[in-house]
């Protein structure tokens, strides 16, 4: 918060009040319990089927403390999961959490999961959703372990800012086991349903990176837009942002590499190569 004016040598009362209330907001975010039975309910409505699973963490004041009992399983949950049929694994698992804003995963798991299921290749066995209270990221690591899953994507409420009580982050993991301690996030207090395609689009953009690999030309266009002085600013900062987002991480590099191994994915991956004209 900067250049946010002043009254002699206080703040403005408005900006004072401001930041009162955003910080109050933050921290009802981290405290308020998510409502496990409305949301596996919208999830529900979403076709998905749901089942519930604790981690280590037996209240809020404990999972606060105590961080690493979050990124684990209750042995009571672990043994419910681990006695299931695991003979075909999943191919993409959906995992929530509460994490630290109970109010993200309230606010938008539900439309994320409605928009998610019409681009998710049909073919995937991809319906089923693991709601995770007191949850850290990792925990997702040993529920898709545990589950046989391929890929496991950890929706999560991140830690509240003062301006975004309600960000939910995205964590992808292939092969998901415990002890990893690698993830790709994508994480913001997403603007729209929209924005939330990213979660699609962007294995789509590193497998099209792997046929065709333009990112030397792309980084060229950036160099060539900044350097553009007649462009308005505003313009040319979202034009670099989305040139930039065309460019893959070396993680997800990474996962299509190891999905283009996987005979189980060859023609699933071949699904997302850009029709012809």
């Amino acid at each position: 918060r900067i250049a946010i004016g002043r009254v002699g040598t206080s703040l403005p009362t408005k900006e004072v009040l401001d930041f009162g209330l955003s910080h109050a907001m933050a921290r009802d975010a981290v405290h308020l319990a998510l409502d496990i039975d409305a949301l596996e309910n919208d999830i529900k409505l979403q076709q998905f089927s749901t089942m519930r699973v604790k981690s280590m963490a037996v209240d809020r004041a404990t999972y606060l403390l105590r961080p690493d009992w979050g990124r684990r399983l209750h042995e009571r949950s672990l043994a419910d999961l681990s006695s299931m049929n695991h003979a075909k694994p999943i191919d993409f698992l959906i995992v929530v959490g509460d994490g630290l804003s109970s109010l993200a995963v309230s606010r938008h798991v539900a439309p994320l999961l409605a928009e998610l299921r019409h681009h998710l290749p049909k073919e995937w066995s991809a319906s089923r959703v693991v709601i995770a209270s007191q949850a850290r990221v990792a925990i997702g690591d040993e529920i898709g372990q545990a589950l046989n899953a391929k890929i496991v994507a950890m929706l999560i409420g991140e830690r509240p800012g003062l301006s975004s009580p309600d960000s939910l982050g995205i964590y992808l993991t292939y092969n998901p086991k415990l002890g990893l301690s690698d993830a790709d996030i994508k994480a913001a207090g997403f603007e729209n349903v929209t924005v939330w395609n990213n979660t699609v689009t962007t294995i789509s953009f590193a497998y099209a990176n792997q046929l065709d690999d333009q990112s030397a030309e792309i980084r060229q266009q950036i160099e060539d837009l900044k350097s553009d002085a007649e462009m308005a600013q505003d313009m040319r900062d979202r034009m670099v942002a989305a040139l930039g987002a065309l460019i893959p991480s070396d993680n997800n590099k990474k996962i299509v590499e190891d999905l283009s191994k996987d005979a189980n994915y060859v023609e699933k991956l071949k699904l997302l190569e850009p029709e012809g004209e």
